[in-house]
């Protein structure tokens, strides 16, 4: 078995979730998502083992492009958070009717394809083809399923994929230039491409505009909070707890190795940008009254830190982000789905109106309590390994990166303890919250076992991701 697996799977499994009919859609794309996981780990199983898991197959000839899908640390640690994901997202909608039931789930896989294709592609072009084709179900499940009046809807979500898809295009013409450049899309060629210094430039630009965007980072935010808002639960967890990851991984797999010249001479620059979207996230969320989009800016805040880490060119700064992406995604996931929980019962996101609700719903209570203090980092939970070897990479390249990045911490334990404060504590007379089901309390159950589980021991993460780690830094600092 190879990681082509991965993606048979989850194609074979939009076209059935969607010819299974309403009825049967959500139990089919739970069975296909957590077969889908099940491969992921046998394939890293077998990769740990020596095996090769890689899959490469001819498919145009002119321009020469391969069917290449490469296995490494990076590229399955990434496959396996999709993958882990996806079926929690699945389940956490079991609690909404929504209509065309088919097509929300079976769009939910085909996402979920193209992400993964996205993370195993080793040949330009066909990298940028599933990159964009992540963006059709996102945009459809946020048009159709989302909330709020049409018109506002329709603007968020127009606003963004024009934001994604423009950006993209910067991306693709730095592939056509490198491809007239070697001939070929395939990533180890374009590593040892000769560029001078100008061209390395206009390339790490290309690269920046498309994952800038995506991220987000400042000021290319603006259609993020919007969407999150607008999103229904499922889609806001797809964008913030995995395709974001899309750009971020893309970082470290694309742009600093085929332009570490660039990327060493302008690292401080993108690295200010990036701790500005943490400092500006942070105030941001600070003046929320809604919860989604406290948690939106939340968000940004937090990538923005990740984002920083990469651009160190450190092996601390690399490790800490793979391992905060893969931490981000499982707590975003998480606190989107509490949200999502409290909206179903209060039937609104406004923080003002809700309240008490600890006294009613202990379990949930302590599910999002952890949640909370996984989110700021607090040392035992998985957000603080990868936080801390980002903020050390930060202070290595200059201590005042560590210490401006370092407000994360402390905006973000104001902010989210003040939220729960709000939410959860106090009283609110007459109004009713049930306390969370068996299928909630079993969703939240795998998502903060993951958080603690991790924290505790890391070790099998940082071992799996730190020689694929290693290796690119070899080719980031070919300077």
């Amino acid at each position: 078995m190879d990681v082509s697996f991965i993606l048979i799977i989850l194609l074979f499994g939009t076209v059935a979730t969607y010819f299974v009919g309403d009825k049967w859609a959500s139990k089919a794309a739970l069975l296909f998502s957590a077969a889908a996981f099940a491969a992921t780990l046998y394939v890293m199983y077998r990769y740990n083992m020596g095996i090769t898991v890689d899959y490469v197959q001819a498919w145009i000839s002119k321009p020469r492009v391969v069917l290449n899908f490469k296995a490494d640390g990076i590229s399955l640690a990434m496959v396996a958070l999709t993958t882990a994901l996806t079926p929690i997202i699945v389940l956490t909608s079991f609690g909404n009717m929504f209509p065309k039931t088919k097509s929300f789930y079976a769009l939910i896989l085909f996402m979920a394809f193209a992400m993964v294709g996205t993370f195993l592609s080793a040949d330009g072009l066909v990298y940028y083809i599933f990159w964009e084709l992540s963006l059709i179900p996102i945009y459809f499940i946020a048009l159709i399923w989302g909330s709020g009046d049409t018109e506002s809807r329709k603007k968020a979500v127009v606003k963004f994929f024009i934001y994604t898809f423009a950006g993209s295009l910067f991306m693709l013409i730095s592939f056509i230039y490198l491809y007239t450049k070697t001939n070929s899309f395939l990533i180890t060629n374009l590593y040892n491409a000769e560029l001078s210094e100008t061209e390395q430039f206009w390339i790490f630009l290309g690269f920046f505009l498309a994952y800038a965007i995506k991220i987000p980072i400042i000021p290319f935010h603006t259609w993020q909070a919007n969407v999150y808002q607008k999103a229904p639960a499922a889609g806001t967890m797809l964008l913030s707890g995995i395709m974001l990851k899309m750009a971020l991984y893309s970082i470290i797999r694309w742009q600093l190795p085929i332009t570490p010249q660039a990327a060493a001479e302008y690292k401080y620059i993108v690295i200010a940008f990036c701790i500005a979207g943490v400092i500006y996230g942070s105030i941001l969320a600070l003046k929320q009254t809604d919860l989604k989009k406290l948690l939106a800016y939340s968000s940004l805040a937090h990538v923005g830190l990740i984002a920083a880490g990469t651009y160190t060119l450190t092996i601390d700064g690399l490790r800490g982000a793979f391992l905060q992406m893969i931490a981000h995604g499982f707590v975003v996931v998480g606190l989107f789905y509490a949200a999502e929980v409290i909206e179903r019962r209060y039937h609104t996101t406004t923080i003002s109106e809700m309240g008490g609700i600890r006294t009613q719903a202990p379990k949930f209570a302590s599910m999002f309590m952890i949640l909370v203090m996984a989110s700021v980092a607090l040392p035992l939970t998985f957000n603080f390994i990868g936080e801390f070897e980002v903020l050390y990479s930060l202070a290595q390249t200059n201590i005042w990166f560590g210490v401006l990045g370092g407000t994360t911490i402390i905006l973000g334990a104001f902010y989210m303890l003040r939220m729960f404060q709000h939410v959860m504590l106090g009283d609110k007379g007459t109004k009713v919250f049930a306390d969370i089901t068996t299928g909630e309390t079993f969703t939240f159950v795998l998502i903060v076992g993951v958080l603690l589980f991790f924290g505790v021991y890391p070790r099998p993460i940082t071992d799996f991701i730190t020689p694929a780690l290693q290796e690119a830094l070899l080719h980031i600092n070919q300077i």
